[in-house]
């Protein structure tokens, strides 16, 4: 209880700071990265390179309450081969300007509810994917799954595209929980899912759950853990639930008198974190657990885990393109955002340009700030010599910079021969202790908890 009151104090429970998926954060992405500017940095990218793609799909049949994604409802699939037709489209104009030679890495299909894609749809994006970015020997290509959208028909078109990999959300399995956050999916349902999918083969399960729901409790998210492990899932997720009405008005349908306070939200994580590691699962960063042996629990044992806006991963690619109303690429030079509103999106790709509303273009400062916020999220400390010789800082600033993060944390970071480090005690404020090395304007920050 003593440990909880000084994290209290130091602001585990007050703070509101991004997840720092990037650097800077998406809020402050600017109007002045143009749509010429994104064309641009896919025709720098090195001939016979690798990159990542990652293809959003914002339709859903039903909306959750708890999600904040940009997604839209849809009861027929007309909108839905309109924007496939649009995704096509843009995918061409991202061939029409890459290198030769250069090859797919990681796909990752997320939304809204990629599955709703009707068999021949999925087969004609990935037929144009793999025109303009052919597989290479180890692509990734990872698929979010709803276990209420999805059926055989679809699942035989995902493996023939060569999906390796399957993300599933499952919140919490408590029907009462599940009504409250507008997401009814049962636990037989997804059970029988995760079956189908290992018997056709399936080499990666990935399962997400959420913290802070309404009416959880520390029993209750033990039962739900035992219930996700006996899935045998390859990587588990434990997130914690963001409630913002002001951004996603959805939410205002859950009752926010049954929302756990700040100080159950940690137990609640504690109480699922100690369940997953019990079982044998190596801990991955802030928020995620892997079996040992798989690739996301090598990249953390050998210092290759990075931060991404799927939260970690251990793909090595420098550029990330994202297709698709609101996507968000990341290249060495940067980062671009496409129109959030899917009928703009669809507009320009239409006109036969690329729908770029905003991004940031890096700074050598960007830079710097950055992969030390990334260590700190991925490893708990900052190297002191790879940070001197990967980036023009003297070791005078860097170690200013040091003692002004150790001074804001006293206890929960220390300062060490290799360089900056987060105690044990420290690792639940590891995203507050992050931001003291963020040059941004804070109050621009959209709401984020812990």
């Amino acid at each position: 209880m003593e440990s909880v009151s000084h994290l209290a104090k130091l602001g585990l429970f007050d703070a509101r700071v991004p997840r720092y998926t990037s650097y800077p954060t998406a809020p402050h992405f600017g109007e002045g990265v143009t749509q010429q500017l994104h064309a641009g940095w896919i025709s720098s990218i090195p001939a016979g390179s690798s990159v990542s793609l990652y293809l959003h799909v914002p339709f859903c049949r039903r909306l959750c309450w708890f999600c904040a994604c940009r997604t839209q409802g849809t009861s027929s699939d007309a909108p839905v081969r309109a924007y496939a037709a649009a995704l096509k489209s843009e995918i061409a104009l991202i061939h029409a300007r890459l290198a030769p030679g250069v090859r797919l890495s990681r796909m990752h299909w997320g939304g809204g509810t990629p599955t709703l894609l009707p068999p021949d749809l999925i087969r004609e994006l990935v037929l144009a994917i793999r025109d303009a970015l052919p597989y290479g020997p180890e692509t990734e290509f990872s698929v979010e799954v709803d276990p209420n959208e999805i059926d055989a028909a679809r699942l035989d078109a995902l493996f023939e595209a060569g999906m390796n990999r399957v993300s599933i959300g499952v919140q919490d399995f408590d029907p009462m929980i599940q009504k409250a956050i507008g997401r009814e999916q049962g636990h037989d349902l997804t059970r029988r899912l995760t079956e189908d999918l290992r018997a056709c083969g399936l080499e990666g399960l990935d399962i997400d759950m959420l913290y802070g729901l309404p009416h959880q409790t520390p029993q209750g998210i033990a039962a739900t853990v035992q219930k996700l492990l006996a899935l045998s899932p390859d990587r588990v997720a434990v997130l914690g639930y963001a409630h913002v009405p002001a951004i996603s008005r959805r939410q205002l349908m859950i009752p926010t008198a049954a929302i756990p306070r700040p100080e159950e939200r940690l137990g609640l994580f504690e109480t699922a974190r100690d369940l997953i590691l019990w079982d044998g699962y190596q801990p991955v960063g802030l928020d995620r657990f892997a079996r040992a042996g798989d690739p996301l629990a090598h990249a953390r044992a050998c210092g290759r885990l990075r931060r991404s806006f799927a939260g970690y991963t251990d793909d090595r690619a420098e550029t990330l393109i994202g297709i698709g109303a609101s996507a968000i690429s990341r290249f060495p030079q940067g980062f671009t955002q496409n129109a959030p509103s899917t009928s703009d999106h669809l507009r320009a790709i239409r006109s036969g340009r690329f729908s770029t509303s905003r991004g940031h273009a890096l700074t050598d400062e960007d830079r710097l700030r950055g992969r030390m916020i990334e260590q700190l999220l991925c490893d708990f400390r900052i190297s002191r010599a790879q940070i001197l010789a990967r980036f023009s800082i003297t070791p005078e600033r860097l170690e200013a910079l040091f003692r002004s993060c150790a001074a804001a944390f006293p206890g929960m970071v220390e300062i060490t021969g290799h360089g900056l480090e987060i105690t044990g005690e420290g690792r639940p404020l590891t995203r507050m202790i992050a931001r003291t090395f963020d040059a941004y304007d804070q109050s621009r920050r959209r709401p984020d908890t812990v």
